[in-house]
């Protein structure tokens, strides 16, 4: 019961950043948006792994590090499938790559037991789909490309849950620490190329956007701190239960966001999105009892 209820708040947090990040990216930069969210969830991180006991290794640090390069890799893949589309078929097609992988891994160690089990996966793996399936009108076929792209992406996005699985029970939240300092090492070094290629062609280091981003502050301040509520309630989910579970029931994150926008923007819920809720739902109750 309890690891479904880490794996359900770490998938509604993990929405509910999507949703703040995604707005403040709309009204400034997308890339400096990114690095604001990242840089205020390692401040957080570093602020709780003070109160959280943990014993350092370098396994910690190791599995942290890799698995914040595996999630730099994924995010960047989808961002670059998203851009090329269409998004009705490879935003779900990526939640349900990064899903699959790390269940993979769990019923490979042996997780599952009763038939009860392995249906509720398969229906929360459906609803991963009809949850993050958003209507887009005349959209086309997905180029090679961009499928290659998704795909590339939501592996990358699975085995980022899978190294988190792998770090030490007892390292406390050194592992999300690691991973942050790689991942904002990353998005950080992305701006500076950005920024000298700027330079270089016009002779302003100013980007896209910036000039707004003091006006999103607390947009970008609202995301960091939900995404860092949301590693933190998936590692100890990692450690209290399966990860076949939590990887399934993370994947279900895009609930988050259609909900806020619905709520805060008055956007429509389409019927297959509602039928993704409700089987979800279904599932998370199946895996609970």
């Amino acid at each position: 019961m309890l690891t479904v209820l880490l794996g359900l708040t770490g998938a509604l947090t993990y929405g509910g950043a999507d949703f703040f990040g995604g707005l403040a990216a709309r009204r400034s930069s997308t890339l400096l948006t990114t690095a604001g969210v990242a840089i205020v969830g390692l401040v957080g991180l570093v602020i709780a792994s003070v109160f959280v006991p943990a014993i350092s290794s370098a396994d910690a640090w190791l599995y942290g590090g890799a698995s914040g390069i595996a999630g730099a890799i994924g995010i960047g893949l989808l961002y670059g499938s998203l851009a090329i589309g269409p998004m009705s078929i490879l935003s779900p097609a990526t939640a349900f790559i990064s899903a699959i992988v790390p269940v993979s891994v769990g019923l490979y160690q042996g997780e599952g037991g009763e038939a009860s089990f392995f249906i509720a996966l398969a229906l929360a793996l459906v609803a991963i789909i009809l949850v993050g399936f958003v209507p887009e009108k005349g959209a086309l076929r997905p180029r090679p490309l961009g499928l290659l792209m998704a795909v590339g992406s939501g592996t990358s996005i699975g085995l980022t849950i899978v190294l988190i699985d792998r770090s030490p029970a007892d390292s406390g939240l050194i592992p999300l620490l690691a991973n942050r300092i790689v991942s904002t090492t990353v998005l950080l070094a992305c701006i500076a190329v950005l920024m000298a290629f700027r330079v270089a062609r016009s002779r302003t280091p100013r980007l896209p956007g910036a000039t707004k981003l003091l006006s999103v502050w607390h947009m970008i301040a609202i995301a960091g701190v939900l995404d860092v509520l949301a590693n933190v309630a998936v590692i100890y989910g990692l450690r209290q239960g399966d990860l076949s579970v939590i990887s399934v029931l993370i994947a279900l994150y895009p609930a988050g966001t259609i909900f806020l926008a619905n709520v805060v923007l008055k956007e429509r819920i389409a019927i297959v999105q509602w039928c993704g809720l409700f089987l979800a739902l279904g599932a998370s109750a199946l895996l609970a009892f």
